[in-house]
């Protein structure tokens, strides 16, 4: 099964007792860690930094997933996604459709798109998979409407074959969950930000081989 990482630079450096100013040394060192542990995407979520900053902060993370198997996206900015050379980009619901995007981006550009109901899926076929959510009560997403499981299966089955990950309030104890709705596996920001004191390489290696673990063995059940 698939995992995202989410990116949340001011969530991350607040967790660990970081300073303001290492926000672009502890993101790299987040990104670096799950992609080494196998990641397959890093969605870069960072809407309100300038275009210049936040595509330095792509390239020099695409620099560091150099040789690994993990993508990195760029939450709904084309622009800097292509600037960047980035592995692609993860559209919003109420953004451009992926048919479009196609048109102007380069062959292999990976495409995403965020579902939050059955009826944005059939228009976002064109998309390489789709992240539907939120799932679960999450601190980022504190007052909305929850899919829950049930909400999550419909829209899985209304994507077919392409694949669906869940986001929202997700992390080890939600995996049957998952794997109950024939999702493809999960994205999330909380799940890959240590608490203080911990070190973010060693607490996300680590936590991407328990999610690993955990996906794979409900997997194997169901």
């Amino acid at each position: 099964m698939m995992l995202c990482l989410v990116t949340d630079r001011r969530r991350l450096v607040a967790a660990i007792g970081a300073r303001p100013d290492q926000w672009v040394e502890v993101l790299l060192a987040q990104a670096q860690a799950a992609a080494s542990a196998g990641v397959e995407l890093i969605q870069v979520r960072e809407p309100d930094l300038e275009a210049r900053v936040l595509t330095s902060v792509v390239r020099s993370m695409m620099k560091l997933v150099e040789g690994t198997a993990t993508q990195v996206l760029v939450n709904d900015r084309l622009d800097v996604a292509l600037a960047a050379r980035a592995s692609g980009v993860h559209l919003k619901e109420r953004s451009m459709l992926p048919g479009e995007v196609r048109r102007i981006a380069p062959p292999g550009f990976v495409v995403g798109c965020s579902v939050h109901g059955t009826a944005s899926v059939a228009a976002r076929k064109a998309a390489d998979f789709l992240i539907s959510g939120t799932v679960r009560p999450t601190v980022s997403k504190p007052a909305v409407d929850y899919l829950n499981e049930a909400g999550l299966r419909r829209i899985v089955e209304a994507a077919g074959e392409q694949p669906v990950l869940g986001i929202g309030g997700l992390d080890i104890p939600s995996i049957p969950l998952l794997a109950a709705t024939g999702a493809a596996g999960m994205a999330a920001v909380g799940a890959f930000i240590p608490a203080a004191g911990e070190d973010v390489t060693e607490f996300v290696q680590k936590r991407v081989a328990e999610l690993r673990f955990a996906l794979e063995s409900v997997s194997r059940r169901t």
